[in-house]
């Protein structure tokens, strides 16, 4: 079994996937998804290799779990490429458009503490927004 870490990006980091709302003492800033996002989201929920995700006004990040490498080898990467791709093929049939850039960052989870580390960062993320890399500033919807 492989574990991993991803983080893809809307082409140009453009704000479509929502916006984090709210400020509340218990709950916290949230993500007030658009339409847009709302599709990622019930495509990620329908993935099983997908453990844990945010959706985020520009990107998402997940936690996948994956059988071995492609071929049956013990290659770390095997599935990652062809699940991105499935990933980003359905969001963009529910659309009917293109939302993401070419790439991807991804990362294996070799260890609990390095899990429960990403668990916590993806669970915090709204939280973190106006310091995550991915933040743009007085970025509007479209």
């Amino acid at each position: 079994m492989i574990t991993a870490f991803l983080t893809i990006c809307v082409k140009n980091r453009r704000c479509v996937l929502g916006r984090v709302v709210g400020a509340d003492v218990l709950i916290g800033p949230q993500v007030q998804l658009t339409h847009k996002g709302q599709a990622v989201r019930d495509v990620l929920v329908q993935m099983p290799q997908v453990d844990k995700f945010v959706v985020m006004p520009n990107h998402i990040h997940m936690i996948a779990c994956l059988e071995g490498g492609p071929m049956g080898t013990s290659a770390p990467t095997g599935g990652i490429p062809a699940l991105v791709r499935y990933f980003k093929r359905q969001v963009t049939l529910r659309l009917g458009e293109t939302l993401w850039q070419r790439s991807y960052y991804d990362h294996i989870i070799r260890n609990e503490a390095d899990y429960l580390r990403i668990w916590n960062y993806i669970d915090t993320n709204p939280v973190q927004w106006r310091e995550d890399e991915y933040y743009i500033k007085n970025a509007q919807e479209s």
